[in-house]
């Protein structure tokens, strides 16, 4: 019978054993959730409270401006380039689609495509043909292209408006 005892004892220490074990781990996970929540409620009223303050002067800065979506205006019909090269006559044809952001834009582009095409034709005609065949003589004619519309259209409209010159079809011969 001793032996009976002593095993209940010790079988019923080691329950006990377990079970604040047990209460032991779940204590210090609800004392860790507990200081995270508290962590981040501090963290949270802070910068609630700086944007209160920062916010009388957000509301004094203009909102940033969205962005419209892309419209394209082809050029046509395609340039035609002549260039002299060594003695050579050299042809270029050039197809290109301007790229604005408003209907305005488009309609003054309309407007002056002829100057836009005579003023592109002086522009590509002044370059050496060995240097357009490059790929960053292909750039600088693009870069060129864009300078030149902008400029028309600001002296047309008071703003560059287009954003972009895209070759579309480039042919050297």
């Amino acid at each position: 019978m001793a032996d009976e005892e002593e095993q209940e004892e010790s079988g019923g220490g080691g329950k006990k054993k377990l079970l604040l074990m047990i209460i032991g781990g779940l204590l210090l996970v609800l004392i860790s959730i507990g200081g995270t929540v508290a962590v981040l409620t501090l963290f949270k009223e802070e910068p609630a409270a700086e944007e209160g303050e920062e916010g009388a002067e957000a509301e004094e800065e203009p909102a940033e401006e969205v962005k419209l979506p892309a419209l394209y205006f082809a050029v046509k019909p395609p340039l035609l380039l002549t260039y002299n090269d060594r003695g050579r006559q050299r042809y270029a044809q050039v197809e290109m689609t301007l790229m604005a952001r408003s209907e305005a834009v488009i309609t003054e582009v309309e407007l002056h495509t002829s100057r836009i095409r005579n003023d592109l034709i002086l522009a590509f005609s002044a370059l050496e043909f060995h240097e357009v065949q490059t790929p960053e003589g292909k750039e600088l004619m693009r870069q060129q292209a864009l300078q030149t519309v902008q400029r028309i259209l600001t002296e047309e409209m008071g703003e560059p408006g287009v954003e972009q010159v895209l070759f579309t079809n480039l042919v050297m011969q």
